[in-house]
């Protein structure tokens, strides 16, 4: 992955505002998941503070500029050659709810994490969930596939490959629902 448009979908994510979290219930069953974590070590090279910009080392040592909310109150405290580690993780997780009935639907969720005074280094983290809701329409045991609907109402089949969930489709059933939760987390520390 090119490491500025990291860079850039970090720095996006620092905007987040909101704070909740998703929880899994008794009645849901994980059925797969897999995470992926990016790492970025830059380097502050100009502040305006007037503006709230702040421009760091990208790729190739190309100058990247971003623009700071006011909700980074410890802009202040940062300076140029301050050193920048951006982490970003991105995590998908399957859950199929028990219960019959369910609905598709969407949410999305978000929250920040600030720097406390014990640590005034500016930095601190951001995380974002999306959560889809799809329902089973059909199961189709021979081909190994669901045929789900999400909340667009495009009608979506889906292959089961993995050996383990096939042999666990006989325990599914049309109108059970699967949750599709997207998660991103930005990490952000600074140290001179």
């Amino acid at each position: 992955m090119n490491s500025l448009s990291t860079l850039a979908r970090a720095v996006a994510l620092a905007s987040l505002v909101a704070t909740a979290s998703f929880t899994v219930q008794a009645a849901d069953i994980p059925i797969a998941s897999e995470a992926l974590e990016s790492h970025i070590k830059t380097e502050v090279t100009a502040i305006d503070q007037a503006t709230r910009q702040v421009t760091v080392k990208g790729a190739d040592d190309k100058p990247v500029t971003f623009q700071l909310t006011e909700k980074a109150k410890a802009l202040p405290n940062l300076k140029v050659g301050d050193k920048v580690d951006i982490y970003v993780t991105r995590a998908v997780a399957y859950v199929l709810n028990t219960e019959v009935g369910g609905a598709p639907k969407a949410s999305s969720e978000s929250g920040t994490i600030r720097a406390t005074e014990a640590n005034p280094n500016p930095g601190g983290e951001a995380f974002r969930q999306v959560k889809v809701t799809s329902k089973i329409e059909a199961i189709d045991l021979k081909e190994h596939e669901v045929t789900l609907m999400p909340p667009e109402g495009k009608v979506q089949v889906v292959k089961v490959e993995n050996p383990d969930l096939q042999a666990r489709m006989k325990n599914l059933k049309k109108g059970q629902t699967v949750d599709a939760i997207y998660t991103e987390v930005l990490r952000v520390e600074t140290s001179r």
